[in-house]
């Protein structure tokens, strides 16, 4: 298996180097590494039939590659624009597009990738105003996009000045690392995602109930006034528990 780092800063040795580098670190024979720093390629998107020849060295190199590990800072809470650029570049490469425009998963599908980002904020400002919540999302529907899966997200804060990772990330980063010496299966998250669904009813249901009861509509003999009540209730509860699924959980700490 062949391991591929992608590093999107501006910086080559800074904060991120390092992340990137202590998951490529562990990974150990008869698995093997390569490693991208964007600043080194001058590169810039296809116009029609005429290919940038830096964008196909790219592209064999990822092609080559069962996993890629994608690293590149937060700026102005945002994904870094070098790695940005590199993803619009290759955004007709990533993907099939049809003749209505929409994008379809090509010849990258079922391979998988690691997202990293770096920030200088803290811990607890990061957690709260979630500012490398766009950086993961970027990542993330570019990767869907293009039909490759998600292993591990991981974010380092109160990156400014540091010169060393923090023992805790320094952890984090080499189980990454190290789980990718397993072999890979495609995709092993359908059941836990059929059990996370399960629960997530099961616990709105309960909540739904409650807010009944204790507001006096259980007791209500009404069948139309409890259905209703219910349904609404579930409804609200639902639509935040999703909202926080799918736009608001990422790695802040």
């Amino acid at each position: 298996m062949k391991i591929l780092g992608i590093l999107g800063s501006h910086k080559e040795n800074g904060v991120t180097r390092m992340a990137l580098d202590t998951v490529l670190n562990q990974v150990k024979f008869p698995n093997t590494t390569d490693f991208i720093y964007l600043e080194d390629y001058n590169f810039g998107p296809d116009k029609g039939d005429a290919k940038d020849p830096v964008l196909d060295i790219l592209e064999s190199k990822m092609l080559e590659a069962d996993v890629w590990v994608i690293a590149a800072p937060t700026y102005w809470g945002s994904l870094s624009g070098k790695l940005k650029d590199f993803f619009d570049c290759m955004r007709q490469r990533l993907v099939r597009i049809d003749h209505l425009g929409e994008t379809h998963p090509d010849k990258f599908k079922d391979k998988h990738y690691i997202s990293i980002t770096d920030c200088y904020m803290s811990s607890i400002e990061n957690f709260v105003t979630g500012v490398t919540d766009q950086s993961f999302r970027i990542i993330d529907k570019v990767m869907s996009s293009a039909g490759v899966i998600k292993l591990n997200e991981i974010v380092v804060t109160n990156s400014y000045g540091l010169t060393e990772l923090p023992n805790n990330k320094q952890r984090q980063l080499r189980q990454a690392g190290i789980k990718l010496n397993s072999a890979i299966r495609k995709d092993d998250n359908t059941m836990k995602r059929y059990i996370e669904l399960f629960f997530m009813i099961a616990v709105m249901a309960l909540a739904t109930m409650g807010i009944q009861s204790l507001t006096g509509l259980l007791a209500n003999h009404s069948f139309w006034l409890m259905w209703i009540s219910f349904v609404v209730i579930f409804y609200v509860l639902l639509a935040c528990m999703l909202h926080f699924f799918t736009f608001v959980k990422h790695r802040r700490r």
